[in-house]
């Protein structure tokens, strides 16, 4: 059983237990984050958007990284010009700890001040 999903506007092919790494995310670490599925694979397969709003992949924030480092350089002959910049990406490590399809569509969620009884 695995999923295609969708995170940071890039697409990872996950299964249950699978560590990722993605461009960093504002959640803390221990949180649990929903994944937008694209596909949902197991005896039967799911891609039409009323089959994929019962799937459910949840992930759990395992750490905040930083990638390797990137170095650019520029150059312009005869002139004297050299410029040396570098780059490290921010990423987020994610562990997927949940794929299933659920027998029907969850429940809307509330607005945040429905929630507070305000």
């Amino acid at each position: 059983m695995y999923a295609i999903v969708k995170v940071g506007g890039k697409q990872y092919r996950v299964e249950k237990g699978d560590s990722l790494v993605v461009d960093r995310m504002p959640d803390d670490e221990g949180a649990t984050v929903a994944l937008q599925p694209l596909l949902f694979r197991s005896d039967d397969t799911a891609f039409g958007a009323d089959d994929l709003a019962k799937v459910k992949v949840e992930a759990v924030v395992r750490g905040h990284e930083r990638g390797k480092k990137i170095r650019v350089f520029k150059f312009k002959p005869k002139r004297g010009y050299k410029k040396t910049m570098g780059h490290r990406s921010e990423l987020t490590r994610l562990e997927i700890s949940e794929i299933k399809m659920l027998s029907r569509k969850p429940a809307a969620r509330k607005p945040k001040e429905d929630q507070d009884g305000s």
